[in-house]
């Protein structure tokens, strides 16, 4: 099910006093998204080490609500970005990470909608999310949440 219906991209970014390298091998392992997503209740990842093409499966929930969500790897680029596509959904979500002048790194979480939301997508989300808007907003807040617990975990390791 297709549909040209978009919703914006979402962006938040933090400021983090850890290098690169140390908020990297946060974010680039799939793993460990449920340390930081509150949506986000276990991955699976088929294939090590985690490299561009690497998949793997979500376990995502809100509330008592579970559904399963499959990505690929589409960007690599250690210390700079890692992205992935979102296959139900057509979503890309990245981490993009830029040295500051303190040796610190700049964490920006991105959802990207360049090709819109599935229309599947589209309708459960607001069968069972509370609309687009509802989720929407509720998503802001996780990226808000997940960069926040990224810098506690980063900064506790530098």
């Amino acid at each position: 099910m297709a549909s040209t219906e978009t919703t914006e991209d979402l962006e938040a970014t933090i400021e983090i006093a850890a290098p690169p390298a140390t908020v990297w091998s946060l974010v680039a392992d799939p793993t460990r998204a449920r340390e930081w997503s509150p949506q986000v209740l276990r991955t699976f990842v088929r294939g090590r080490p985690v490299q561009q093409g690497t998949t793997f499966l979500n376990l995502n929930h809100r509330g008592p609500l579970v559904w399963p969500t499959t990505a690929k790897v589409t960007t690599f680029d250690p210390h700079v970005r890692f992205a992935f596509r979102v296959t139900e959904n057509r979503t890309t979500w990245s981490f993009t990470l830029a040295p500051t002048a303190d040796g610190g790194t700049r964490l920006t979480n991105r959802r990207e909608t360049a090709e819109g939301i599935s229309g599947l997508s589209l309708v459960m989300t607001r069968v069972a999310l509370g609309g687009v808007d509802t989720f929407t907003d509720e998503l802001r807040a996780g990226m808000r949440e997940t960069l926040a617990k990224i810098k506690a975990a980063a900064e506790a390791s530098a």
